[in-house]
């Protein structure tokens, strides 16, 4: 476990105590809000051998950067995902280098998994009674699934027309899911939830938003650690992630800054956030400090990253780093989740198309070079939420139980050849 000493504002480094994790910066509120980062020892960043082969297995083969120890761990055998080399989808965009970092393979079936088990670990840790989120789907079933196995109740605020899949989900692990008419509600009744009753927040609680819980976003932090040792301690010229409000960003571009301190890598990624409705890249256009609330123009199939406002962690990696934010729409990223399926054999949510796009789009740019190495992140994988999936399908082929015209029309089909 690594010591923490403080939680520091990303925007202007004022510290603050340990506990403050339910706080923004007050210094920054005025300006931009920004989120509150985890500040350990100056013995953490620090020269230090690679993982060994003793080292386990998973989130937890890097326990000793973490917050939390392994032995107050609330896990349910997250991380350690694999990393696949998408030949399928790199031979369409012409790039021999693409990889994709699978988080379906996670407990809950997503990368939120790995902010789930810090922040319900260092909530039991620091004696939390209630976890509460506020999610569409992912965080919420993360939530939901490490509350119960840290025996903890869970409260999850979400909005009316949730994809029941993911809700079923949360339900499941016995979590109390609330949905409000408006979706601004969850807001007002999460702050009152964590500042009247001391409820844990897993994720965001309050507007404008600033990002999730920060002992949460430590738990990315492997995400980077896994992608540099999958690919023999090489780190990636771009990783490209959907963003809603940078949470993974932040933690990802944090843990490839620790193996820079460590001696593990030699240089850092550019990093790419693929959005909707575009308020990062508007803040990369004008240079601002605070984001815009941008217009929904419409509904997208990417829910979890249906933010109309990013946020100043987001904006300041991409800045930081090189990178840049790529709008997505909606067909964009139903016809890369059929590609990828097809092409690769992972079926991934919209959201995680949505990577995919913003790559297409930058290739097309000259943005993204034919050798570069790009990682992406595969957040989720397809069955969170068949039903938009199922939308763009025709319907199954029906044949009768005669076998002559059964075969007739599979000749008819091309599936059968007509001899």
């Amino acid at each position: 476990m690594a010591r923490v000493v403080a939680l520091q504002c990303i925007r202007c480094a004022a510290r603050y105590p340990a506990d403050h994790y339910a706080e923004d910066c007050p210094a920054c509120r005025a300006a931009a809000r920004s989120n509150l980062t985890v500040v350990y020892d100056d013995g953490l960043r620090s020269a230090r051998p690679k993982p060994g082969a003793d080292a386990g297995r998973g989130l937890w083969r890097y326990g000793d950067l973490l917050p939390v120890s392994a032995t107050e761990a609330v896990s349910l055998g997250e991380g350690g995902s694999p990393l696949h080399h998408l030949g399928g989808a790199g031979k369409l965009l012409g790039m021999p280098n693409l990889f994709g970092k699978d988080e379906s393979r996670n407990p809950t079936w997503s990368f939120k998994d790995r902010l789930a088990c810090l922040a319900v670990s260092a909530a039991k840790k620091m004696g939390a009674e209630v976890i509460v989120s506020s999610s569409s789907g992912n965080a919420g079933a993360a939530a939901a699934a490490y509350a119960a196995k840290a025996g903890l109740p869970c409260v999850i605020f979400t909005f009316k027309g949730t994809a029941g899949a993911m809700v079923t989900q949360m339900r499941a692990y016995g979590a109390k899911v609330v949905a409000v008419e408006n979706k601004p509600d969850r807001w007002t009744l999460m702050e009152m939830a964590v500042r009247q009753y001391g409820w844990f927040p897993t994720s965001p609680f309050f507007g404008p938003v600033v990002g999730s819980n920060p002992y949460g976003i430590e738990g990315y932090k492997t995400l980077a650690y896994e992608i540099a040792e999958q690919m023999n301690w090489q780190v990636p010229d771009w990783c490209v992630l959907p963003v809603c409000y940078g949470d993974a960003l932040v933690g990802m571009w944090k843990g490839f800054e620790d193996m820079m301190a460590f001696g593990w890598t030699d240089r850092m990624p550019r990093m790419v956030a693929a959005e909707v409705y575009g308020s990062l890249g508007s803040a990369l256009a004008s240079g601002a400090d605070a984001l815009v609330d941008m217009p929904k123009t419409h509904d997208t199939v990417a829910v979890s990253i249906g933010a109309t406002r990013g946020t100043y962690q987001a904006v300041e990696i991409l800045r930081r780093s090189g990178g840049t934010a790529v709008t997505v729409a909606n067909g964009d990223m139903m016809r890369w989740q059929r590609q990828l399926a097809a092409k690769d054999g992972l079926y991934v949510e919209a959201t995680s198309a949505a990577s995919l796009v913003a790559v297409e789009h930058l290739r097309r740019a000259g943005t993204i070079a034919e050798k570069d190495t790009v990682a992406l992140l595969l957040t989720a994988g397809g069955l969170k939420d068949p039903e938009v999936t199922a939308r763009t399908q025709s319907d199954p082929l029906v044949v009768p139980s005669d076998l002559g015209k059964a075969v007739s029309l599979l000749k008819a089909e091309g599936l059968f050849p007509n001899q």
